[in-house]
């Protein structure tokens, strides 16, 4: 008979909470009746240096939940502020959500491990501080796709049944989920510093997101400015590559944007299918300010607002700050370009020596006839690749004007595309909506074998495998709404 696995081994540092206790409330997780373990990743857990046998044991269970921290941690409740839907709330906050402590991984990297859906806190604003399965669920299959993507994100380690209901529109059953990110260090969190009127408290939340993010900001001549515009630069970067995939994050309020660069919050999100610039899922968007096109101008509009909470550490003099601010934040725009113009390069094919003008051409013309017919961007991009090795029909069925895309094949056909090349950077494989929606219904319901199978397929997004063509196919035409959870 095999031993029985040793309770999870691990070391839970306390530097959020030392380095800006003014931003830490202490707080320890609800008791969790029944504990059952829905979803483990682990691969991430291998990179934390966890165990994953001792993480399903009730002492790893107990972990998870942040019901049974190990000695010396000091689980809190982080403060931020944040526009949300363009209207500043000065104080939000982990309102059902703990950071249990930062953990050192295999690679040397300090990683925060938080829970969501642990109960209430000081900042629950009414709410009860629960989560329930199906939007945990979510988290965890998208944060997984995007991660096998290669597209920066905070992952869900886990996701535990409480065994407590939760009552939204309907009683559902509920779960806590735990988020491994590069930290929780938002825009937000530099709102609520600012909002303090502290200025030592917003310097040390500068230089903390430089030690722990953008480390050669440290050697700059300014290096607060520096720290903004590697700020700027990541998060440009990131929302191109949202945009390349199809990505619609769903909630760009300045509380969701990090300083790392990573995306989070991965509640009322989806992968777009017909393409439409105007798409958006979010039930709590109701003007659709976050919808697919919007992304860039909306991380734009996020990060001006950074600038204004750091403003005090670029220049003694206010006149000064703002034209430093003003010169930085106007590096998001070429950067995003030039990401999102690199992407779309690798996703055609294109020769590296293809003159910027005539990829650019190629691109916003492919677009406009991707919107036009609200082609499936998924779909056509991966099919593109048989039409580069001679046999364009798979990409044709696709598109109604069949005069104009042959016409952009021809011209796009001209470039000699690197057909390999492509199917290395395009997926065959995202979470479509209908079967992410299918199998958290049958997760919530008991059956966890939709999930398990969809998880399996998202993580090896561009390996075309026998037997999941439902998989690669989108669902059906008509509107899609996703949910937030709270």
């Amino acid at each position: 008979m095999s031993a029985a696995p040793a309770a999870p081994t691990v070391a839970l540092g306390d530097r959020f909470a030392r380095t800006l206790p003014e931003m830490a409330v202490p707080w320890q997780a609800a008791e969790v009746p029944e504990p059952r373990l829905l979803a483990l990743d682990e691969e991430l857990a291998a990179e934390l240096g966890l165990d994953a046998a001792a993480l399903r044991t009730p002492a790893g269970l107990g972990l998870l939940t942040g019901t049974a921290v190990p000695e010396g941690a000091r689980p809190v409740a982080q403060a931020y502020a944040g526009h949300q839907f363009g209207y500043y709330n000065p104080r939000l906050g982990d309102g059902r959500a703990l950071l249990l402590g930062e953990l050192t991984d295999r690679e040397g990297r300090l990683r925060d491990l938080h829970l969501k859906g642990s109960g209430g806190t000081p900042f629950s604003r009414g709410g009860d501080g629960f989560a329930a399965v199906g939007p945990m669920l979510r988290e965890f299959v998208v944060g997984r796709a995007l991660h096998a993507l290669g597209i920066p994100t905070t992952r869900t380690l886990a996701v535990v049944a409480t065994g407590r209901p939760v009552r939204r529109e309907t009683v559902l059953p509920g779960a806590v989920l735990a988020r491994v990110a590069a930290s929780h260090l938002r825009v937000g969190s530099a709102q609520y510093a600012r909002a303090t009127d502290d200025r030592d408290l917003l310097r040390r939340l500068a230089d903390e997101a430089i030690d722990r993010h953008h480390p050669a900001a440290a050697d700059a001549p300014n290096r607060y400015l520096a720290l903004y515009e590697a700020v700027v630069a990541a998060q440009a970067r990131l929302v191109a590559r949202w945009m390349l995939v199809g990505f619609v994050h769903g909630v760009m309020n300045t509380d969701n944007v990090t300083l790392s660069g990573e995306t989070i919050d991965l509640g009322p999100c989806a992968f777009m299918e017909g393409y439409d610039a105007d798409a958006w899922y979010s039930s709590v968007d109701q003007g659709g300010r976050y919808r697919y096109g919007n992304q860039p101008l909306v991380a734009e509009w996020d990060l001006a607002r950074l600038a204004e909470a750091l403003l005090p550490l670029f220049a003694g003099e206010q006149e000064e700050a703002v034209e430093l601010a003003v010169a930085a934040l106007g590096g998001f725009r070429p950067a995003y370009d030039a990401a999102w113009l690199g992407g779309w390069r690798a996703k055609l094919g294109l020769p590296a020596g293809l003159d910027d003008a005539v990829a650019t051409a190629l691109v916003t013309d492919l677009l406009d006839l991707l919107q036009a017919g609200k082609v499936d961007l998924t779909s056509f991009a991966r099919r593109l690749s048989s039409a580069a090795r001679g046999d364009a029909e798979p990409v044709r069925r696709l598109v109604l004007d069949l005069a104009g895309i042959d016409a952009w094949l021809e011209r796009w056909r001209a470039t000699g595309p690197d057909a390999d090349a492509m199917d290395r950077v395009n997926p065959v494989y995202v979470p479509r909506n209908h079967l992410v929606e299918e199998a958290l219904a049958a997760a919530t319901a008991g059956d966890l074998a939709p999930f398990d199978r969809l998880v399996d397929v998202v993580s090896r997004p561009f390996e075309e495998r026998p037997g999941l063509e439902r998989y690669a196919e989108p669902g059906p035409a008509g509107p899609y709404v996703t949910f937030c959870g709270t």
